[in-house]
């Protein structure tokens, strides 16, 4: 497609001891569990795939760069935030999203009761129809650190049209 860019993305944090008392954050969504992640921000490894797959296909970097953990003022932040700040400049350079897919990996706990809230936050932030987001989870079948349930893994690739293109594509085929 003419002014497409594809991102991918990808995160992963390990549990926090059940003594943090970290709530389990996924897709902006707050989910029962006895152990949250374990991270600088948040850690909502949804959000944070999604971000870099955002600033991957506009080539601006990372997650990392743009909100790094160094920076105190990120610590404990929402991870909403984050998106929001990847979504305003995916639009200020023009581009709207075609497609957002993401996978997550996890043993636990169970992903898709919560499915429809983080596709409702996540489509809200992006100012894209839910129809183009897809969230899925797979278990690892207690293979590796993750099958061991030691943390969670997310996956994501966005496909992002440019306004632009996409108003001289549909002029074009008018004109047919």
């Amino acid at each position: 497609m003419i002014g497409s860019r594809v991102g991918i993305g990808y995160d992963i944090h390990p549990f926090a001891p059940p003594e943090a008392g970290r709530p389990l954050v996924l897709g902006g969504v707050t989910i029962p569990h006895p152990r949250g992640l374990a991270g600088h921000s948040d850690a909502d490894v949804v959000l944070h795939a999604v971000c870099d797959a955002i600033l991957g296909a506009i080539g601006c970097g990372d997650l990392g760069g743009r909100f790094p953990d160094t920076d105190p003022g990120n610590e404990g932040a929402s991870s909403v935030e984050f998106l929001r700040a990847a979504a305003a400049t995916m639009s200020g350079r023009g581009f709207k999203v075609c497609n957002l897919d993401v996978v997550v990996v996890a043993e636990e706990p169970k992903i898709a009761p919560h499915v429809p809230a983080m596709k409702d936050l996540i489509a809200r932030a992006l100012g894209a129809p839910e129809d183009r987001i897809s969230i899925k989870a797979k278990r690892p079948e207690r293979l590796g650190a993750l099958g061991r349930g030691e943390g969670i893994a997310c996956e994501s690739v966005i496909l992002l049209g440019h306004r632009g293109a996409i108003a001289r594509l549909r002029a074009l085929l008018r004109r047919g």
